[in-house]
């Protein structure tokens, strides 16, 4: 379920891009931005040689190989361990940013690799951008809520580590345990239960 979930939202959201994309070079005067809801949204048509957001000019070519490494790395080597519905999704949402900005610096001018991004929507004080920006950004706050806070892995496995428990009342002290490093109970610490020192698994869906 993982994979097909991952072509539909990377199929999905590359089309997006490109389709407002040519909307936005078809309907769109550079010179007259277009304001809707009140000044909340503008419409406003640029090219951009650099990265997200218009960061990093004049590096296009740069942009352009990296992210081509960065599709064929999720492609070849994440994708064929996702069986987690959340990590699909935000696999396919990073793939079709990537894929959408590295499409415009292939196909348009000036030159394959050189060409730059076509960007027209833009929120108040902050820089204008485009469909594919979005993605990615998306992507980017499912990633770090699935890897860092839930701990989710691209299998689906939740790791996390169970506290050690608490002693019991009248529990041997340290300095009542042999020089052997046993306690009362005659095992060492190698022979204690692996759960005080292993992180629990759970698959999540």
């Amino acid at each position: 379920m993982a994979r097909p979930l991952f072509a539909v939202v990377a199929l999905a959201g590359l089309g997006l891009d490109v389709v407002t994309k040519l909307l936005a070079v078809d309907l769109l005067d550079p010179q007259n931005p277009v304001v809707l809801a009140s000044g909340l949204l503008r419409l406003q048509l640029i090219r951009n040689s650099g990265a997200a957001f218009s960061l990093g000019e004049n590096v296009t070519a740069v942009f352009a190989v990296l992210s081509l490494l960065v599709l064929l790395f999720v492609l070849v080597r994440l994708i064929p361990r996702v069986a987690h519905r959340g990590w699909a999704v935000a696999l396919g949402l990073l793939s079709a940013g990537v894929a959408g900005n590295l499409s415009d610096r292939i196909f348009r001018e000036p030159a394959p690799l050189r060409g730059r991004v076509v960007d027209f929507l833009q929120l108040p004080h902050w820089p204008i951008f485009n469909v594919a920006d979005m993605c990615i950004s998306s992507a980017a706050v499912f990633i770090v809520v699935l890897a860092i806070v839930k701990g989710v892995g691209l299998d689906g496995v939740v790791h996390t580590r169970q506290p050690r428990p608490a002693p019991a009342a009248g529990a041997q002290s340290p300095s009542n345990q042999s020089p052997s490093g046993q306690g009362s109970s005659g095992q060492s610490p190698d022979q204690q239960s692996p759960s005080e020192h292993t992180p629990a698994e759970q698959r999540s869906e």
